[in-house]
């Protein structure tokens, strides 16, 4: 197995070797050691500067993912489909936008998501995904996250539907963690968040996901999508329906502190629950 040799792609492998080596404890001259790779070699391969091939995989997954390849997996992975064919000409939009308004009515928009939380909505659905399927579309969701690390663009606003936070995905712990990620993105003021509460009612946005982008220089686009179907809308009086909805439903939400305040208060709840589960 091999991977297609360019810059990217090795970036996304050697981060992911360093999350898993660094939540098994593990340093780069440990790992060196029970893997038998060199650790100058190792460390080339979290940098993104050199790359791995299908022994390596083998050797770093049996060090750090007995009884699973996922490395070795990994290796063709990112060559095949990113994304549900639906939603991959708004991913491309999305890495290029300066402002993003997105809607949550079911599930955390995908750009929010925390590891836990992503594996857990890859792994259910109604169409069963083989093991390649799922760490392909892993990979992305990472990789969109990382918008978010330049703190000026793209501005992003999100709504989201208490749904979003009573749902439970993954369990209580799982819930927890992705709720004060939320929370610690909205008091760092890098996402602003509004929850609509059910006592709301009917919304403008009740009837599917949102997204709405603008860019430095081209018109806005709208991104609906559905069961198994989305839609980029470029023209400009639907883009203007769907911003109107938006603003609307912004204007039933609660508002950002509100909003922190209850998905704060939900967490607790959620960590009450896990410990409650660790010791009965």
């Amino acid at each position: 197995m091999a991977i297609e040799d360019n810059p990217e792609t090795r970036r996304k492998y050697g981060e992911e070797l360093k999350r898993r080596r660094e939540a098994a404890s593990l340093t780069q001259e440990q790992l060196s050691e029970v893997a038998i790779i060199s650790r100058t070699h190792l460390a080339h391969m979290e940098a993104g500067r050199r790359r791995p091939n299908a022994e390596d995989a083998r050797r770093l997954d049996r060090a750090l993912n007995p009884g699973d390849d996922f490395f070795e997996r990994f290796l063709p992975a990112l060559d095949g489909k990113k994304v549900a064919e639906h939603f991959a000409e708004a991913l491309e939009f999305e890495g290029q936008a300066t402002t993003i308004r997105v809607f949550g009515p079911k599930i955390v928009p995908g750009v929010l998501q925390t590891p836990a939380y992503a594996r857990e909505v890859l792994n259910s659905g109604s169409s069963p995904k083989s093991d390649e399927e799922r760490d392909r579309l892993f990979v992305t969701r990472l990789e969109r996250a990382r918008i978010l690390e330049n703190f000026d663009s793209p501005v992003v606003w999100v709504i989201l539907d208490e749904a979003v936070l009573r749902q439970h995905i993954g369990g209580p712990a799982v819930m927890c963690e992705q709720l004060r990620h939320i929370v610690e993105l909205g008091e760092s003021r890098r996402v602003r968040v509004h929850v609509l509460p059910f006592t709301v009612g009917y919304h403008a946005l009740m009837e599917g996901v949102v997204s709405l982008m603008w860019f430095k220089d081209q018109p806005p686009i709208a991104y609906v999508e559905g069961l198994k179907s989305g839609r980029v809308w470029e023209t400009p009086s639907v883009v203007r329906e769907c911003q109107v909805a938006y603003d609307q439903a912004l204007g039933d939400a609660l508002s950002h502190r509100e909003s922190l305040a209850l998905i704060r208060s939900v967490a607790e709840e959620y960590e009450h629950a896990t410990r409650t589960d660790q010791h009965p």
